[in-house]
This record gives structure tokens, sequence and C-alpha cells, in this order.
């Protein structure tokens, strides 16, 4: 079943504490601090492979969590930082935040971005030592990776869409054209989801050709599940509008998905087009268009049951796609990629580090500091109920 949409959880991983040691060794007694510090998280990471054709794979993998950093080891010894995990993703992935906002735009093979970021490792006991604290007993324990809800969308990639009302022929055809092998059958709604298939010309080019599902009258407002569908246009640098030419009326077959393209709007209804008049096989008499319309670039009638008309239809869509296609001079162009930079993380007021006897907060202006936040530091830091915590000559077991 192809897939176009998840939604998943990605967590970076822990930050490694880092290390209460001193030098322990035969003719050193009272060696020095010697702990080292703490690994990083690793990241969650999004990659546009080629390879992978939908989200399918996340449909019942929810949740990802990148590996924790390592704790920091005596004689200066730095934890190992945690691996990141990867997420292969289709090209052409847009990846959104809880509230619908869009963070990056996978559109290259390639193209990766950082989900979530890891936790920064604790820094070591050495790192606390001064010329009056040569002996310090505290660490600084790893702090959690970032998390959050994520929403995959993947608007497939093609040089050209084939669209139009369902039943129209738009699998046959694609048949007839290309590789692929979508389902054919007599009834509306054979294709219920996107199908891609490589067109070759005898010197060696490829097309790119999208079977889209069927529209139907208010697939802009969701009928039939019409916008997700037309979603899928977005990135087509050609339209082949199908039309059943033996079923009459063919302009206003036409007029009525061209409606929706407008109704939708990011830059369908400004998009090249050619149309095509199929099942041609069961008329007598060829099917009348001949709209005023700078976009059509040509029409065509065809039969994907006798072969009529698809040697034309292939030479039309090379020549289309080899050629600069007319474009809306005012619409907004998508961005092919959008860097995606995280928020840095708030500094607090306050430092909380780890000790052998607990937990102690250290800081300026200790007493405006509310309890709950200090708290809430406290467990990110991995503190467990009942842990001992001093703040300044306060000491408290932390609920």
């Amino acid at each position: 079943m192809f897939s176009d949409r998840a939604r998943i959880q990605v967590e970076g991983g822990r930050g490694g504490s880092g290390a209460i040691s001193f030098r322990r060794e035969k003719f050193v007694p009272k060696g020095g601090p010697d702990g080292g510090d703490g690994g990083n998280g690793g990241d969650v990471v999004a990659v546009a492979d080629p390879d992978i054709r939908d989200l399918g794979t996340f449909r019942h993998a929810g949740r990802h969590r990148a590996a924790r950093g390592r704790h920091g080891e005596g004689a200066g010894r730095r934890g190992a930082n945690g691996e990141a995990t990867i997420l292969r993703v289709p090209v052409g992935t847009q990846v959104f935040d809880e509230a619908g906002g869009l963070l990056v735009d996978l559109a290259h093979a390639g193209a990766s971005a950082v989900l979530a970021h890891g936790g920064r490792g604790g820094l070591g006991n050495r790192r606390f030592a001064t010329p009056t604290r040569q002996a310090p007993r505290v660490a600084e324990p790893g702090l959690p990776g970032e998390s959050a809800t994520i929403d995959l969308r993947l608007k497939i990639l093609a040089d050209a869409a084939m669209l139009g009302f369902p039943n129209a022929g738009k699998s046959s055809l694609l048949r007839r054209l290309s590789n692929a092998t979508p389902k054919v059958a007599a009834y509306p709604f054979t294709t219920l989801a996107p199908v891609l298939g490589t067109v070759e010309a005898p010197d060696g080019r490829q097309v790119v050709v999208a079977d889209v599902p069927g529209l139907l009258e208010g697939a802009s407002e969701g009928v039939g599940l019409g916008d997700e569908f037309l979603a899928h246009l977005e990135r087509a640098r050609l339209f082949v509008h199908v039309i059943d030419g033996h079923e009459g009326d063919a302009v206003a077959r036409f007029e009525t998905i061209d409606g929706e393209l407008a109704a939708y709007g990011a830059g369908l209804p400004a998009r090249a087009q050619i149309v095509v008049l199929n099942k041609s096989d069961l008329s007598p008499e060829p099917a009348s268009f001949d709209p005023l319309d700078a976009r059509i670039l040509a029409v065509v009638r065809t039969s994907a049951v006798t072969g009529e008309g698809i040697d034309e239809l292939r030479r039309v869509l090379f020549d289309a796609i080899s050629e600069p296609l007319p474009a809306d001079p005012g619409a907004e162009e998508l961005a092919d990629f959008i860097v995606y930079r995280p928020r840095a993380p708030q500094r607090r007021a306050f430092r909380v580090l780890r000790s052998d006897r607990g937990y102690l907060i250290t800081g300026r202006d200790l007493q405006s500091v509310p309890q709950d936040e200090i708290e809430r530091a406290l467990r990110d830091a991995g503190a467990p109920v009942g842990a001992q915590v001093a703040v300044g000559d306060d000491v408290f077991e932390l609920p």
C-alpha cells in the first residue's frame, strides 16, 4: 500500500555524564582530578534516498530515538558520542512540526536535515578544578536530547503528471507509454495511489510520468481525498490531462478539473498541459475539443487499446519537457530546499552538578529561581526521586 503521510516521534540521544575521578598512581598518592567529559548524544537525521518510494516503513515504526553518549571515565577519557539514527525517506519528502509549520523540504537526493539534536555531554570533575579548589567532587550530568512529534508528507517528483476524472484511461495510457504496470480495470477508482513510470525515447532520453488517482468535482475541498492527490501535482513540470473522448462534452470535463486546479492554487492553474482525448476507438467521430488556452501545448487523440496516437503523445511529451515550459511570472516558485536551523536551547541561569552525595545547584540569585524549574532541570539531568539536592545552604530531597 502506497503511503505518502506518516506521523512519528523523534528523540535525540541523552548526553553521557562527566566522571568524578582522581589520579591514582603508586608514587602519586594525592593526584588531581582526572574525570573525563561525557559524549554527546546522537542526532536523529532524515536523509532523502532515491531508492525509497514511499513512507510505508514509518507506518508501524512511530518512535525513533538516537543512541545516548557514553559516560566519561578516569584518566581524562572522554565518552564516545552516541550513534545517530538515520531515517531514509523518499526524495520529495517534506517535514512539518506538530503545529503544521514546514521545517525542511528534502527535494534532492542526498539532502538531509537534523530532526532532533542529541543532548550535550556533561563535564568531568577535572573541568571544575581551580587553584583554590584542587579536588572537586562534582561533575555535570548529560542533558537529554531534543524530542518532537514530526509529520512526514511526500510530494512525488515527476516530469509530467496525468490527471483527469476516474476511469478516463490514465493507467492504461501509462502502461502503453512506460515501464509501469498499474492496475487496470473497467471501473472507476482502480488507481488508489500515485504510480510512477519511466517513458524512454529512442535517443535514450527519459521522462518520469506520474499517474495520479482520478479527481472529482470538489477535489480541492477534499472530496474523494482529492486535496491529498492534488498535492502530488505540485512538483510536476507538465500536466497530461486525460479526458474520456467518447463520452462527449470534453470541454466541460476539462473545465471542471481545471476549476479544481484553480481552487487548489499552489501554482497548479498556470501549469502547461497536454490534453489527451482517450478511447478514440470507441467513437466513430473524433471528440470536439478546441479551447483557446495558451497553457495547452497540444491536443492528442489516443487509444490505449489499439495504440492509436501513442507515438504522437510520446513525441509531444518529449518535445514539451525538453523545451522551457511557460510559467506564471507572478506565481511564487516552490523552494527546492529549506535549511532547517532549530532554535538553540535557552540557557538556564543556574547549573545542575552531580556530586558523590547527590546533586548541587550552582548559580547567581538562586532564590529567585522557581522551585518547579529547578525540579524540572533535575529530572532532565536524570536525578531520581529522593535524590539529595543542595541549593546554596538549603538541602532537600527531590519529590
